[in-house]
């Protein structure tokens, strides 16, 4: 039998957070068909931004790389809440990581990596998606960085 996802997480020594409630007139999460669309999560752990400002000013890109591993820990904290079991999610379809920048920063492939990495790591072969990095003027609450996903579920 092959190795859960929550065995996965639990090696690389992650407990998911309570999913975050949304802080405005959205869901956290919709669900259409076999899709489930997560709403942008941010880097948080135990309540507190793990990074915030900009990325080549206030956050350099370890840091951000950091953080966006946070907000995969975040997106599938909501998938959970989603699915009840995170063993339904057929494949991660696409994340869109939205990285605050200073002008002349340029490594928001190398931030994103954080996220992308982390998810294969727990995903396996499952976790393998689409990305856009985008370089953004600023993020929610100063954040640093923001991820959505699109996941295929059961």
């Amino acid at each position: 039998m092959s190795e859960t996802i929550e065995k996965r997480l639990s090696d690389l020594g992650v407990a998911l957070p309570v999913a975050a409630a949304p802080a405005a007139n959205y869901v956290p999460y919709c669900r259409t068909g076999s899709l489930l669309f997560t709403a942008g999560q941010l880097p948080l752990k135990d309540g507190k931004l793990q990074a915030s400002g900009l990325l080549g000013r206030d956050v350099d890109t370890a840091a951000g790389k950091d953080a966006a591993k946070y907000c995969a820990i975040n997106i599938l904290a909501q998938a959970k809440a989603a699915l009840g079991d995170l063993e339904k999610i057929r494949r991660l379809v696409k994340i869109t990581v939205f990285v605050a920048s200073a002008a002349d920063f340029v490594e928001q492939h190398l931030v994103a990596n954080g996220a992308s990495d982390f998810l294969v790591a727990v995903l396996g072969e499952r976790g393998k998606h689409a990305r856009s990095a985008v370089g953004t003027a600023s993020l929610p609450l100063n954040a640093a960085v923001e991820i959505e996903a699109i996941f295929e579920v059961e």
